[in-house]
């Protein structure tokens, strides 16, 4: 097996820690020859883990596409807004592309990414993770073999977890819709792509509810400090105070914001960055609850529930057929199909994933591989073409619910949008 060459753009938690272990783990398939990061202390690990040299390491992109690198594919893990053009330039010299999820916050960019990789006729694979995972596999063969009949409804609950939303989405990095994207194309673009990979139907009309409901300045304490460890006046009733969380069951989530581990260092950074922040007084906007309605174009319908005030942070799906229904609880990695007309159950426990989100980390990364070395021209699993329809259907969402909750027709909104 021909080993695939390999650049890096963003070496952050995702670029570093989800996908370029793949090349750690089966060196004999992938190699890192660079990486663009701007955060030095970042490049310099990536470069030390992945035994680079100062020259195979770049402060920018644009510096690194400028060398023209001798590699296959590059691996695109930027924050949101900076996705198109880091995208656009490594297609147009020479790459395949794997790209981190969202897309864009910008529907045409997401469009305009498409086209692009068609014209040079490159891959671009979209990081729809759960497509890959052994779980969400299950239950797509489940449907395909007629076990349930057709499918009349599906309900699926994204349990964000409290300390994850607070973390990610009150503190981090995608807590802000104007510098990341909002809420529904960030953290649940995943669930738009499995629900329209589930029902393999075409989505005709959708409507969302959603806001931001507690974490923000009007549930303040009062004379509570703009940071956690200036003396809060709750520290001991607040599940979010930032010190008693990141030095204690939250230490792991401080190593995304720190490289000191040390107690010392997870204080300073707790006085210097925005994750010692109050939650309550954080330049948050993205929403905490959202619902989202949607109908097919076979009269089928599905809801989807995303919230950050659960207790664990899993995915809970229902799909109702005409035949028997399907069961299944992601984070313990167990499925149930009911049969209607013998009441049978088969519950069928899958083995527990060694790498994050149930194994799709991993199994995206040797698919979209697999797919370079064949390169036969054909859409992947989660390829920009196809993933372009469940970011629309997010868009569309994201518009309903900013028009209280209005009915959204996916052709007429999008003609409209292509016309404007």
């Amino acid at each position: 097996m021909k080993k695939t060459k390999a650049i890096l753009i963003g070496a952050g938690d995702r670029g570093a820690r989800a996908y370029a272990p793949y090349a750690n783990n089966y060196p004999h398939e992938l190699e890192f020859v660079a990486v663009a990061e701007l955060n030095k202390e970042r490049r310099e690990a990536f470069a030390s883990n992945h035994a680079l040299t100062d020259d195979q390491c770049y402060a920018s992109w644009e510096a690194m596409l400028r060398d023209n690198i001798d590699a296959e594919v590059a691996f695109v893990c930027t924050l949101d807004r900076e996705h198109y053009k880091p995208t656009i330039a490594a297609i147009e010299n020479g790459y395949h592309v794997l790209l981190e999820k969202p897309m864009s916050p910008d529907p045409e960019e997401c469009i305009s990414m498409v086209e692009t990789a068609k014209r040079h006729q490159k891959l671009l694979t979209i990081c729809h993770v759960l497509r890959y995972t052994p779980f969400w596999q299950t239950i797509k063969k489940i449907i395909d073999d007629g076990d349930i009949g057709d499918i009349v409804s599906i309900q699926l609950n994204e349990n964000v977890e409290i300390m994850h939303m607070s973390h990610s989405f009150v503190r981090g990095n995608w807590n802000n819709s104007d510098e990341s994207s909002p809420m529904i194309l960030q953290k649940s673009c995943h669930d738009m792509d499995i629900l329209m990979y589930l029902m393999n139907q075409r989505c005709k009309h959708v409507s969302s509810f959603g806001s931001l409901m507690h974490f923000k300045e009007s549930n303040a304490p009062e004379g509570g400090p703009l940071r956690c460890l200036d003396g809060c006046p709750i520290e001991n009733e607040c599940p979010f105070h930032a010190g008693r969380y990141y030095l204690g069951e939250g230490k792991g989530w401080a190593k995304k914001f720190t490289s000191d581990h040390s107690r010392e260092g997870i204080i300073h950074a707790l006085n210097t960055t925005d994750y010692g922040k109050c939650v309550y007084r954080s330049d948050n906007n993205v929403v905490d609850h959202q619902v989202v309605n949607l109908e097919f174009e076979n009269s089928a319908t599905a809801t989807f529930s995303m919230c950050g005030f659960t207790r664990e942070q899993t995915r809970i799906v229902q799909i109702m057929g005409t035949k028997g229904e399907i069961r299944g609880k992601m984070d313990e990695n167990e499925i149930s199909v009911f049969d209607f007309l013998t009441k049978h159950e088969t519950v069928t426990h899958l083995n527990q994933p060694q790498s994050g989100h149930g194994g799709g980390d991993e199994a995206i990364v040797r698919d979209f591989l697999r797919e370079v070395r064949s390169d036969q021209g054909d859409d992947s699993k989660s390829s920009a073409a196809v993933s372009l329809e469940s970011h629309l259907l997010a868009f569309a969402a994201e518009a309903s619910r900013r028009n209280s909750g209005k009915v959204i027709d996916i052709d007429s909104y999008f003609n409209r949008k292509a016309e404007a």
